[in-house]
């Protein structure tokens, strides 16, 4: 990896899993982390995909929903590469991924979704993904991980980049 390029990892991860993976990413690229937190964090009734009236089901339903993020990266400006992180939720990012991707300008970043999943793969994630940010963005093949990823699949992953 390029060693002149700013490198952030943000995050979203309401079981831990993403955020392990988020920091194993820290520790091999150098980068700045970022969790991208709700303003009202999930409870586990919210997190209940089996009922149609928990908060997940309803935001993951509605293509308009935004969750409010707490916080904000106060100098986006200054990243040249944003590894994307977050788990798969009914087979794309969860809606408050929206959220993040619409509320800074990524021109001239290069951004690199990953992604937790026992099972489901990216889908058509990324394209929905990168339908949010603008052209001049470079957006590379994201990956999939399972929660228990070792550090040198995912150096290699990383070196096979080319970023």
């Amino acid at each position: 990896m390029n060693t002149n390029k700013k490198v952030l990892v943000a995050y979203f991860s309401c079981t831990e899993t993403t955020k392990a993976l988020a920091e194993s990413l820290v520790d091999i690229t150098k980068a700045d982390i970022f969790e991208i937190r709700p303003e009202i964090p999930y409870t586990a009734a919210d997190l209940n995909w089996e009922d149609k009236k928990s908060r997940s089901t309803i935001e993951m339903n509605d293509k308009t929903s935004r969750p409010a993020i707490a916080g904000k990266v106060p100098n986006m400006d200054e990243y040249d590469v944003v590894f994307l992180g977050f788990p798969i939720w009914w087979y794309v990012a969860p809606t408050i991924i929206n959220t993040f991707l619409e509320s800074y300008d990524f021109s001239g970043k290069t951004i690199v979704p990953f992604c937790t999943s026992g099972s489901s793969g990216l889908g058509n994630t990324e394209e929905k993904l990168h339908a949010l940010c603008p052209d001049s963005v470079v957006w590379r093949h994201g990956k999939r991980f399972s929660g228990n990823v070792s550090k040198d699949e995912l150096t290699k992953w990383v070196e096979g980049l080319d970023l």
